[in-house]
Formats: structure tokens, sequence, C-alpha cells
């Protein structure tokens, strides 16, 4: 625990309570990224246009929530994670991004700042790792984001690391993962995934009005 709190206040944070009208202000006056296209996956692949899914949009639904992807991993697995939430942040989409141990509030209790994320956040990456498979902890995470979006609707993207097929968790066996290869496919992979549940969620709200 002490290696915990050391880690949490060396790290420099944002401060998730982010006002509704900043974010808008930081939508509206971002660029407009050029097209993704999506790698071969489950689903069938198509030319997506991140421009559509609210980077310049202040009437999104993808700011209903102040984060886009929460990640949830072992502190042993930390520098892996560091990189990817690194790469997501630094896409044209600007990925909004739920690392623990930067974005939790200090003094707030762990569990209820896990919550409030999950909860906050319309994708979760679940990076399983022999270290997450041994951690009561991440499978407490697991369960909880799985409780948020049992359907497999594309919000839960499991991620194998050191991980074979016959220990993949039994609780995600109707979701299909990424394998990680070569980090940066995975990374890749994981925001093709993010973006294209974020589109979804767009034409879905543009059906509704």
């Amino acid at each position: 625990m002490a290696d915990w709190v050391k880690t949490l206040l060396q790290k420099p944070r944002r401060s998730p309570k982010t006002s509704r009208s900043h974010l808008n202000r930081a939508s509206a006056n971002a660029p407009s990224p050029p097209p993704v296209r999506s790698s071969s996956s489950p689903a069938n692949s198509s030319v997506l246009s991140p421009s559509h899914i609210g980077v310049g949009s202040a009437n999104s639904a993808r700011w209903t929530k102040l984060y886009d992807v929460c990640i949830c991993h072992s502190e042993e697995d930390l520098s892996f994670v560091d990189e990817l939430v690194s790469y997501l942040e630094s896409q044209p989409e600007h990925f909004r991004c739920f690392l623990q141990l930067r974005d939790a509030t200090p003094g707030g209790a762990v569990v209820t700042e896990l919550c409030d994320a999950v909860q906050n956040s319309h994708c979760w990456v679940l990076l399983i790792t022999p270290n997450f498979l041994k951690d009561p902890w991440c499978r407490y995470q697991m369960h909880h984001a799985l409780s948020e979006a049992p359907m497999a609707n594309g919000r839960t993207i499991p991620v194998l690391k050191g991980v074979e097929r016959q220990d993949y968790p039994r609780e995600l066996r109707c979701i299909y993962y990424i394998s990680v290869v070569l980090p940066e496919t995975s990374f890749r992979q994981i925001k093709e995934t993010v973006t294209r549940y974020l589109l979804d969620l767009g034409q879905t709200t543009d059906r509704r009005d």
C-alpha cells in the first residue's frame, strides 16, 4: 500500500471532475482528424471517420460521460498501461482515459473512485495478464465493468498479454479479445474498437433524435 500511495503522489493527474461546459469548449476547438481504417476483427471492417464521434461537436453523445476509456489493470503492468494511455491520448480523437493511479481523487475511497470511473466511461479496457489473473482487485474491476454492460456491446475490451487462451477468464468468454503480439498493433486495435463504439453511439443518438 505504501508503494501505491507513493506512486499516486508522484503521478501528475487531471481532475476527473471536469465540468461539462469545459469539455464542450475543448471539443469545439479540437481539430478534425483524418479517417481511420479498422483492422480485421470479429466485426466487419469499415472506414471510420473520427470526426463523427464527437471530436468537433459539443452536442455529441460522447460528452455525456467524463471518459472515453477506463483502463483496468494490475499495478505490476503499469509500464505497458502508461504506453497505451500515452498512445490513446496523443491521437487526433483526443481520447479521454481514466488511469486510477493518476486520475483518482486523493483522499477518495479506492472502491468509490473505481466505481465512479467505470460508470463515467464509455468503454473499459481490461489488460489481462498473469498479474491480473492472480489479483482479486483486478477481478473486482472486471466484474464491475461487466455489471455495467453485460451484453458485450463493444464497451468491454479484453486485452490478453502473456496469457494462454485456455486461461482466458470464463466471465469473458462471450467477448472477443485482442491478443498482444506487437504493442503498436494492439494499441491501434484498441483505438479502432473505441472509435467504432463511439461512432455507433453517435448514430444511435441521431436516430433517437
